[in-house]
């Protein structure tokens, strides 16, 4: 039997990532003080680097993901800061899925991925 890897995360009754069977999944939000979405983001997926690192793998290796916005017309600002971090080469491109919702307070953005490991 394959061993669960947990990845802490800063809230109590539950991690930031878990690996398990060759695969990881993760989530996070900003670690900024900002309302800015782009910012966000970009803080968003600098924290998801660290979970995937942690866990053996990186955002090359990202299956899917889910991204979660308080305001779907926060999108192009959002996709500005995802262009940027998940770069230019298709193969490295996950599928992926933007939703509008409600998050906890001063949150704009939440990212969950899953990847090979």
């Amino acid at each position: 039997m394959s061993d669960i890897t947990r990845v802490r995360g800063p809230y109590a009754g539950r991690n930031s990532g878990t690996a398990f069977n060759g695969m990881g999944w993760a989530v996070a939000t900003t670690q900024t003080e900002t309302d800015d979405v782009h910012d966000q983001t970009a803080s968003t997926l600098a924290r998801i680097d660290e979970i995937l690192s942690e866990m053996g793998s990186d955002r090359t290796r990202i299956l899917s993901a889910t991204i979660y916005l308080t305001d779907i017309a926060t999108k192009d600002e959002m996709d500005r800061a995802w262009c940027d971090w998940i770069g230019a080469d298709p193969q490295h491109w996950p599928q992926r899925a933007c939703v509008e919702t409600g998050l906890a307070a001063g949150h704009r953005v939440e990212i969950v991925v899953i990847a090979a490991l």
